[in-house]
């Protein structure tokens, strides 16, 4: 199984606002950058959308490491939330709807193919990966306002 490192991070300006995504992929020493914006989103969404556009970008079932600075997304596969939401019928301990239920469904569905670990990074830091898909995410927001 192709092994693939991808970096990925969220911004948004305003919470809601607009947001932005950046990814980085990186196979075999080759690194490959995807971003993209939304006009009106938070930066959880953003968050999410970076893993679920940078698996749309793979071609073939692959071992992945993912690195993120979102405790949100990382402790949602490392602590087994996603897990648990479902078996709660998508609510959370406090019987509350699972937010952006749609994106981690379609991150669910995704990652079917693919033997992925999350790795916690922290944000803002010198994780030189992770600042570049920062940049990436608020360079997409930049460039539409």
């Amino acid at each position: 199984m192709d092994k693939v490192e991808i970096y990925t991070d969220g911004a948004c300006s305003g919470n809601p606002g607009p947001g932005g995504w950046g990814a980085i992929l990186i196979y075999k020493g080759v690194e490959k950058e995807l971003s993209g914006y939304e006009s009106h989103t938070t930066n959880n969404r953003m968050e999410l959308m970076g893993p679920i556009k940078a698996l749309e970008a793979l071609k073939r079932s692959c071992e992945i490491v993912f690195y993120t600075d979102s405790a949100y997304v990382c402790k949602a596969f490392t602590d087994n939330w996603v897990k648990k939401w479902q078996m709660n019928n998508w609510q959370t301990s406090k019987k509350l709807p699972v937010e952006n239920q749609d994106l981690w469904m379609a991150l669910i569905d995704l990652l079917k193919s693919h033997n992925a670990t999350w790795v916690k990074v922290k944000g803002h830091s010198d994780n030189a990966k992770n600042n570049r898909c920062d940049l990436l995410a608020r360079t997409a927001i930049k460039n539409r306002m």
